[in-house]
C-alpha cells in the first residue's frame, strides 16, 4: 500500500518531479506505509521526508490502485516545516540514481493536465476547477 499526500495552497499543489529513464513526470508526495504504520501516518511521515513541511491530515479524498497496489490519497495543510528541505533517503541522494531524481514542486492547478501528473484522474479532478478541496 502507499499513502499520498494532496497539499493545495493559493491555487497550487505540491508534487515531485521526477526524471527517471530520461522521462519527466509528476506524483503527489507520498510512498510505502511500512510494516506496523497506519496509512495515516505513512502520509504525514513522506510529506516530512519528501517535502519538510509538516502536515494537518484531512480527508481521505480518493483510493487508486497500481500495478495491484492500493494507493491512498489524503487532502491535507501545511502546518509548519519549510518547504523543500525534506531529507528522506531519496530527497538527499546527489546525482543519478536507478530511480532517478526527485524534486519538490509547486504546480499551478490550471497546468496539471499539461504535464504528465500521476495518477491522471486525480490531476484532471483538481484541474477542472469544481473540485471543493481548494
Amino acid at each position: 500500500m502507499r499513502a499520498a499526500v494532496v497539499i493545495v495552497e493559493n491555487g497550487r499543489v505540491a508534487l515531485i518531479e521526477r526524471v527517471r529513464d530520461g522521462r519527466t513526470y509528476f506524483v503527489f508526495p507520498g510512498g510505502r506505509v511500512e510494516v506496523g504504520e497506519t496509512p495515516e501516518n505513512a502520509a504525514v511521515r513522506e510529506a516530512e521526508e519528501e517535502l519538510g513541511v509538516n502536515v494537518k491530515l484531512g480527508d481521505l479524498i480518493t483510493v487508486g490502485y497500481r500495478d495491484g497496489r492500493e494507493q491512498r490519497y489524503y487532502l491535507t495543510s501545511i502546518s509548519g516545516g519549510t518547504f523543500g528541505t525534506g531529507r528522506g533517503t531519496e530527497m538527499m541522494t546527489s546525482g543519478k540514481t536507478a530511480k532517478g531524481t526527485y524534486r519538490p514542486v509547486w504546480m499551478d492547478l490550471t497546468l496539471l493536465t499539461e504535464f504528465d501528473v500521476r495518477p491522471r484522474p486525480l490531476s484532471e479532478e483538481l484541474a477542472s476547477g469544481t473540485w471543493t478541496g481548494n
